[in-house]
Order: C-alpha cells, then sequence, then structure tokens
C-alpha cells in the first residue's frame, strides 16, 4: 500500500471491535458474514474519510488488502498468518512482539519479523483472537494470564502474560491434518509391516495408548489411526483443545461427536473438565473414545472407557518411554488428585490397555543441514499384572539398529490381529519372533 498500511488497519480495528461487541450472542458462522459486511463499510468509512481530510485515498485495491488485513486481526492471527499458512512452518515461539522465531519441517529455526508494534498491541491481538475465535470465547488477561486456543483447522495458541518478562506465544502448526498410516510410512513413522500390524489393531478394537515427548508426531499419530476406523463407527473425541479435527473430515469419519473443555469464568464458574467430557460421552452412544492427550483427572475415566463401552479406544500422552507409561499414569493420577492404590490402577490398566505405541523424535544435524526424523520405536503388549505390581507387558516391537521398531515378540492376541486382516508372515519373516 502506499499509505500506511498497519497504522490504517489500528485506525478501523477499534470501530470493527465495537461493531462485534453489540452483536455479542450470534453464532459463529454468523458473526463471520457479519464481520465482513461490518468491515467492508467501515474501511470504505475510513477511505471516504481521508478524502474529504484531503489525504491520500486508498485505491480499490488497496480497500480489498486493508479489508483481508482487518479481518485476519480478528479471525486469523495478523501478521503471524503467513507463517501459519506456510506448510513448511512446524512452530512459532514469540517472546515479545518482536522477538519471533519460526521453527521449520526440516529442522531449521529463523528469526522472523515483528508481529506488532508493541507488546500492548500483541496483547491486544491476543485478547481478539480469545475473544473471537475458538468454540467459546476465553479471556486473556492480569487475572486470566495463561492462555489455550485452538484455532482454524490447524493452528493451537498457548499464551502467557504478566508471568513472564514479555508477553509470550507459542504456536503450534498441524501440517498433516489428513494423514493416514500410509503417509506415515512413506515418511519413514513406520514400515510396511508395522502399518499392517497396527491398522490390523485398530479393526480388532484394541484399546491403544500413544507415548512420546513433545513435538513427537503423537495427535498426527493418534489422527493417522483413526483413519482405520471404519467410516461409520461413531467416535467421541475428548480434547482441551480441539486439534484432532476428526469432525472436519466428513469423508473419514461420518459420525463424531466432538468433545471440547471449557475454562471457569472469571468468577471460577462454569467449567467442563476433559474428566467431565469421558463420562458424558460413555451416554451418547459411541463405539470408541479419543483423547487428544492425558493430563491428569481423566485418567481413570479414559481407562473404564476403555474397559466398557469404549472398546478400541485411543489416547495419547507424555512418556519418555514405553516402560515408564504406567509409572507415567500413576503420577497423573497422583496429580490429578485421585484417590486410588497403586494395585487397583495397575490391574485398571491391565484389563483396559491392549498396546502402548512408543514414539521418538531426533533432530541432528550432518553435512547436508538439519535431519528430522519422527518414528514409532517400541511397540507393547499390556497384560494383566503377573508377579509383580505394574501389568505385564510382551515387547512386541523394539528398537532397532536405528532406532525404529522392529518385530520381537508374538503378541498373545496374534488370532485376533489375524481375523482383522493381518499376515502374520509380515511379522515372523523378519526373523526376530
Amino acid at each position: 500500500m502506499s499509505f500506511d498500511a498497519q497504522q490504517a488497519v489500528r485506525e478501523v480495528l477499534p470501530r470493527v471491535t465495537e461493531a462485534l461487541d453489540e452483536a455479542e450472542g450470534v453464532g459463529d458462522e454468523a458473526i463471520r458474514e457479519y464481520a465482513k459486511a461490518a468491515i467492508t463499510d467501515l474501511v470504505r468509512e475510513y477511505a471516504d474519510g481521508r478524502a474529504l481530510a484531503g489525504k491520500h485515498t486508498p485505491t480499490l485495491l488497496e480497500e480489498r488488502v486493508l479489508t483481508e488485513a482487518v479481518y485476519n486481526e480478528i479471525f486469523a492471527l495478523g501478521r503471524l498468518q503467513p507463517f501459519v499458512d506456510d506448510a513448511e512452518v512446524e512452530n512459532i515461539d514469540v517472546n515479545g512482539c518482536d522477538q519471533v522465531w519460526i521453527t521449520y519441517r526440516d529442522g531449521r529455526k529463523e528469526l522472523g519479523p515483528p508481529i506488532a508494534d508493541s507488546d500492548e498491541e500483541l496483547v491486544g491481538n491476543v485478547r481478539r483472537w480469545a475473544a473471537y475465535q475458538g468454540q467459546t470465547a476465553r479471556d486473556f488477561s492480569i487475572a486470566r494470564p495463561r492462555l489455550h486456543l485452538s484455532v482454524g483447522h490447524r493452528t493451537r495458541i498457548a499464551a502467557l502474560m504478566g508471568v513472564t518478562p514479555r508477553p509470550s506465544l507459542s504456536i503450534r502448526r498441524h501440517g498433516m491434518l489428513h494423514s493416514d498410516l500410509d503417509d506415515l510410512m512413506a515418511a519413514g513413522t513406520l514400515d510396511k509391516g508395522l502399518r499392517a500390524f497396527l491398522a490390523a489393531a485398530v479393526r480388532a478394537h484394541k484399546d491403544i495408548v500413544i507415548t512420546g515427548g513433545m513435538g513427537d508426531g503423537k495427535t498426527t499419530f493418534a489422527r493417522a489411526l483413526a483413519a482405520e476406523i471404519d467410516p461409520d463407527e461413531r467416535i467421541a473425541t475428548v480434547e482441551k483443545e480441539y486439534e484432532l479435527f476428526l469432525h472436519r473430515q466428513p469423508d473419514r469419519h461420518r459420525d463424531v461427536l466432538a468433545l471440547e473443555a471449557r475454562e471457569s469464568n472469571t468468577e471460577g464458574l462454569g467449567a467442563i473438565t476433559m474428566h467431565h467430557l469421558i463420562e458424558d460421552a460413555l451416554r451418547f452412544n459411541v463405539r470408541r473414545i479419543i483423547v487428544g492427550e492425558v493430563r491428569g483427572d481423566e485418567l481413570v475415566p479414559m481407562l473404564e472407557a476403555m474397559n466398557t463401552g469404549g472398546s478400541g479406544s485411543i489416547c495419547t500422552m507424555h512418556a519418555d518411554s514405553a516402560d515408564q507409561v504406567f509409572a507415567r499414569m500413576l503420577i497423573l493420577a497422583g496429580s490429578g488428585g485421585l484417590a486410588i492404590a497403586p494395585d487397583t490402577l495397575f490391574r485398571t490398566i491391565g484389563m483396559a490397555v491392549d498396546f502402548v505405541i512408543h514414539l521418538r523424535h531426533e533432530l541432528r544435524h550432518d553435512i547436508d543441514g538439519p535431519v528430522n526424523r519422527r518414528f514409532v520405536a517400541e511397540v507393547h503388549e499390556v497384560l494383566p499384572p503377573g508377579d509383580g505390581r505394574e501389568p505385564a507387558v510382551n515387547r512386541v516391537y523394539v528398537p532397532g539398529p536405528d532406532g525404529r521398531a522392529v518385530p520381537n515378540t508374538m503378541p498373545q492376541c496374534m488370532p485376533e490381529l489375524a481375523d482383522a486382516g493381518f499376515d502374520p508372515g509380515l511379522f515372523t519373516h523378519w526373523g526376530y519372533a
């Protein structure tokens, strides 16, 4: 633009926000259509005002660009949006308005341009996103300095203010929204035999826990496993913020109950936890429950769902190895305030969980540049406790020479997997079984 574009956005935005506040209570799609019309009118008024004042008047093309920029400040991510739209971008970390780090899928990390003219403007932007994006409006203020928000179909935002020297954001961009096991096999996450094994486990309604560290691809892997579910099976997804987006894939999943937790209001009332939502999901005739990430007191209802009506359910969980998953569950139960004896918890796990799939993520630099690998490292079959307190396990797949999972021990449920279409020869021909 031949005039100050950002200044124009700043002048129009307050009037748009005021107009949207007057439309409070209007549904999401309706508010967006209302906003488009209001922004178009207010940009025209802005241009007319400049003409009457003898200032440079934006052209029709410049008006359209300004209209889109104002809309993006509210319903997209403003100056961040080009990076969110870039398929090569994986993470964006913001330590104040002018310290913006972009991490790409190949492992590169670069300093990006400022995303606001001041930290105060950045906080104002985040407040607008919290108010007008996501399923429910969320507060971002000194009283509520922590924000977690799902934006659009592929973006998750975590924001902090007041507890950091400058407002900080971390934005995770989901690049493989429609991934399936074939896509992950092409990406080197698993091989042909393991792909067939896990597909059969899903079809056989085995209950699966996916573990790994931060950024190891657990959500993407859960989405890919879910692609093996029959399109007409009724599924419930339970998440703190939407990330799986199975309800936006009608070609793959025609009957999805998508549930998102809700924080309490400023008076501390109205919270709907994942614990509540898992219990609710069991009353809605679902065949399977998929939990985006188990973090606390939702653990036990998730295990109960797996052990009862939720046969074939899937969840993800942070753990450093497959061997640590039971200890991790015990810690989560305690941190969630659950009064449950370890022996009882371990018996429940042994009866509820069928497989633990552990993912690893390696980023290294060689002569050709960064190498970014995500892969399945281990698969354990979970059995009821034997001689010890913890559940017994069969280490079905273990890390091979390069760290990737290779066959090790035949699972006890192999006949069920064979009935679901798995060829045992794909397991035994490696010579490990």
